[in-house]
Parts: C-alpha cells; structure tokens; sequence
C-alpha cells in the first residue's frame, strides 16, 4: 500500500474541514473564503515551486483535462454554497457526499478500478455514519426553493465526482505540482466574475486569516488531494473523504463548544472505521 498517499489523502480531508472555521472566524461571504482559498493557494504553490527551483513545471500549455478541472473545483464550490442558499445545510452536504460514491462506481465501470462488494459496503456505511453525524435530519419538501437547492446540490455532486474521476486520468506525465498550480489558478479565475460586487467587504485586517485560508484549505488541502488522487484507487480516496465531516465536528467540538450528541459520535466511529478498515485491506491486497 502506498502509505504517504494515504497520509496525503487524510491530511487534504482535515484541511478541506478547516474552511468552515475559517469561514466563521473571518465572517466573510462564501464568495469571497472561496475566491482568495484559490487564487492564494495558487500564489503560494508558486512561491513554494520559487523555493525549490521548479518554476519551469508550470510554464507551457497544462492540458484541457487540468484546466477542466480548475472550473470543476470551482463549480463544485459555487454550486455547494448556492445549494446551502436554497435548502438545509443537511441536504446540502449529504447530497455533496455522494460524490465519493458516485465516483467510485464510475470508475469500477469506465476506468478499470475494480469495485469490490466489501468496497462498496465500507463506502456506504461511511455515508451511513455521516447521516448518523446529521442526525438523519434530512428535509425535503414540495416547495419550488427546496427543489432548486437539490438541484444545485446534484451539481456540485457531479463537480466533486468529475474533480476525483479527472485527476486519475489525468496523464501521468504531467507533474503534480503543475496539476496542483493550474488547478487551483483556473477554479480561481472562474470565481472572479463572483467577487466583483462584494470585494469591497474584504479590510486590511482580514488579509492575515485570507492569507492562512489561502495556504491551509487552499494550498495544502487541493495539494494533498491532487497528489493522493494520482496514487490512489477512487474507492480508497472516495473512503478517506469521509474524514472530512469527522475534522468539521471535531474542529465544532474543540474550537465552537458545539455539543456532540451520542448518535454524531458513533458516526464519527463509523467513518473512521471505514477508512482504518479500508486502508487495511489495500494494505493486504497489495502485499
């Protein structure tokens, strides 16, 4: 089994979590964490490429599949705020989960990634544990706004799915840190058009925490998460996200005081579980 790519994978899930903390510490609109979490996580893969002498890797043509990606990034981001605008933050979120899944059985069809039945099953009692987080508080309702909020939810889904699916074909010739700049680049020009009308909100005292988003959810987490994804099986990343949710609660629990009821606890479990379990038997399979 590949270790550090799986330590990639769990480190680029904490700090994927780490934006809502951000988001609430700064108070900022969505927009705004979501455009400066690319456009600096962009700036600082090339202060970091400037260190180490490899410039060079994000000079030429990317390729179509890299800059797809960027806009899918972002599309993902957008369409996931705009969903939390139109419906519950539970519906928001469970339907973005499904992303990892949805991958997963893409890529036993289409990409030659064999989807084994325990696979399957670890995938989806890592869903389970995370509606167990939720509580099972999923609403759903006839009403035209709740509809549109799905829809919105069903795009961002197909986002993510598409952001996972892309990164394992992309070619392997092209460098993970040429994959990693160009990304988070492209998803950051894309949120440009929806920045214009409220970057006025943004004071020379929130730069430092802009800066820090930038660097942690933005540079580290896209980073980590490129690099583990052309590494790793989808199934096995599509698993490991799930310790996103788990970093959110805990980061709720430390940071926010937020109470943590004995059901969201034992989703927590359940998560983790998967993942430890899961990461075991690639662990097995490959020695």
């Amino acid at each position: 089994m590949d270790v550090i790519a799986f330590v990639y994978a769990f480190l680029s899930a904490v700090l994927m979590g780490t934006i809502g903390v951000f988001s609430k510490l700064t108070g900022l609109p969505a927009e705004i964490i979501t455009f400066f979490r690319l456009i600096f996580g962009a700036g600082f893969m090339l202060l970091f490429l400037t260190l180490i002498r490899k410039t060079h890797l994000v000079k030429g043509w990317p390729s179509w599949p890299v800059l797809i990606n960027g806009v899918l990034l972002a599309g993902f981001i957008i369409f996931y705020v705009q969903a939390m605008n139109y419906t519950s933050m539970a519906n928001a979120i469970m339907l973005v989960y499904l992303a990892p899944l949805v991958a997963s059985v893409i890529a036993h069809f289409f990409l030659g990634e064999r989807l084994t039945f325990s696979a399957l099953a670890l995938i989806c009692l890592a869903l389970f544990g995370f509606g167990m987080m939720l509580e099972f508080k999923i609403e759903i309702s006839r009403e035209s706004r709740e509809f549109v909020g799905i829809c919105y939810g069903l795009l961002a889904t197909a986002s993510y799915a598409g952001f996972i699916l892309i990164n394992r074909l992309i070619s392997q010739k092209i460098h993970v840190y040429t994959r990693t700049f160009w990304q988070l680049f492209t998803g950051g020009v894309v949120m440009l058009p929806f920045v214009m009308f409220s970057i006025h909100e943004v004071s020379i005292h929130d730069i430092p925490w802009l800066l820090t988003v930038g660097f942690f959810p933005g540079f580290l987490a896209i980073f980590f998460a490129v690099a583990a994804l052309s590494r790793l099986p989808v199934a096995l990343f599509g698993t490991i996200a799930y310790f996103e949710p788990v970093a959110v609660v805990i980061f709720g629990w430390t940071i926010f005081h937020e109470s943590l009821h004995p059901m969201q606890i034992s989703g927590c479990g359940l998560i983790l579980f998967s993942g430890i379990f899961k990461t075991m038997m690639v662990g097995r399979q490959s020695s």
